[in-house]
């Protein structure tokens, strides 16, 4: 089997979707299979759409690419699209309608939660395989070892971490914890630890800040600390969380998008009315939560299974697929053609 996955990798911090594709590819070619990044082979299986808007750094290939991919070079090849965004996440207008109209050429989805499954639909998605797959981290970094288990002598130590720093991210949350660190009860009590990007013209005054960390060097971080909150507004469904429930923290998580699907029995639910209660009752209950982070759930390696055995079962269909597909509505013209072979054969060029 033959996946291209089509995200445009960056190494170092990036955001989660940038994640899901390097673990993906991990697990897939330490199963033996063949992952590839562009549409320049002929031989594609399975193509995974995972940002098809163009203007975004993250996308190494398009809806109407996959369209010429399908028409022009391989018209056997299966498309899966994964949705990992939303309007409601950056109170945009158009990322729905777009997400809605590319998902015309896949012959599956992929959402990474039921509430992003569910806001889709609503909305008049039209894909007729749907399915969600939960996202995981890679277990081999984000781990317990070495987590620093608070001794209730100590403060108790929370933190979160972000690459993006939309304001949407939770800092509604965040300078509300930090507000509360300058009341004495509070500060003798608790610290707080920020990872990642801030707003423009934004700052903490009473918590610490590091720049974005990835990899072994965040998980190390992360270990240092004793409860992660998220407050994420309308997160389809977050690595942040996901990476610190592996390594054994219990969480604070607000009761906003996908993150309850993820942090339900494995911390506490918060909304405006309830931060402070839901605060005090973690720095009550800390053992208890913490002992059941050891059954956390999702990781890479899971999730890539479930991939696999998608792809795998798209593929055992494959005639029925193509056959149910849909996509003829995308016009393409011969001046498309030409122009998308023109491209594949100059790339074909420079590797050689």
């Amino acid at each position: 089997m033959k996946v291209c996955i089509g995200t445009n990798i960056k190494q170092g911090p990036w955001g989660g979707g940038n994640l899901f594709a390097i673990n993906l590819s991990n697990e897939m070619k330490s199963m033996g299979y063949s992952v590839v990044f562009n549409l320049d082979e002929d031989d594609i299986d399975i193509i995974l759409i995972t940002e098809p808007r163009r203007t975004s750094e993250s996308s190494a290939l398009t809806n109407l690419d996959v369209k010429k991919y399908i028409n022009f070079i391989n018209p056997n090849t299966i498309v899966v699209h994964r949705i990992n965004e939303c309007d409601e996440r950056k109170q945009t207008n158009y990322v729905n309608k777009f997400m809605i109209y590319a998902n015309k050429v896949a012959d599956a989805t992929v959402f990474v939660s039921s509430w992003l499954k569910d806001l889709y639909l609503d909305q008049n998605i039209k894909s007729s395989n749907i399915n969600v797959i939960m996202a995981g981290a890679d277990s081999k970094i984000f781990n317990s070892n070495n987590l620093n288990i608070w001794d209730k002598k100590t403060k108790l130590k929370i933190v979160t971490h972000h690459w993006g720093a939309n304001w949407n991210k939770g800092f509604d949350t965040y300078k509300r914890l930090d507000d509360l660190l300058e009341i004495p009860d509070y500060k003798n009590k608790y610290e707080f630890t920020y990872i990642g990007n801030l707003p423009k013209n934004f700052n903490f005054r009473n918590s610490k800040v590091i720049n974005p960390l990835s990899g072994e060097k965040l998980a190390r971080e992360i270990k240092k600390n004793h409860v992660y909150i998220t407050g994420s507004l309308n997160e389809p469904s977050g690595n942040h969380h996901i990476e610190a429930s592996q390594c054994g923290l219990p969480t604070l998580y607000i009761d906003s998008g996908g993150i309850p699907e993820y942090c339900n029995k494995f911390g506490i639910k918060f909304d405006d009315n309830t931060f402070v209660s839901a605060l005090n009752e973690m720095y009550a209950e800390y053992s208890t939560f913490q002992k059941i982070m050891k059954t956390y759930p999702y990781n890479s390696k899971i999730m890539s299974q479930e991939y696999i055995e998608l792809f795998k079962k798209l593929l055992k269909n494959r005639d029925k697929v193509i056959q149910d597909r849909s996509i003829n509505d995308l016009k393409l013209n011969n001046i498309s053609k030409f122009m998308f072979l023109s491209k594949r054969y100059l790339n074909k060029r420079v590797k050689n």
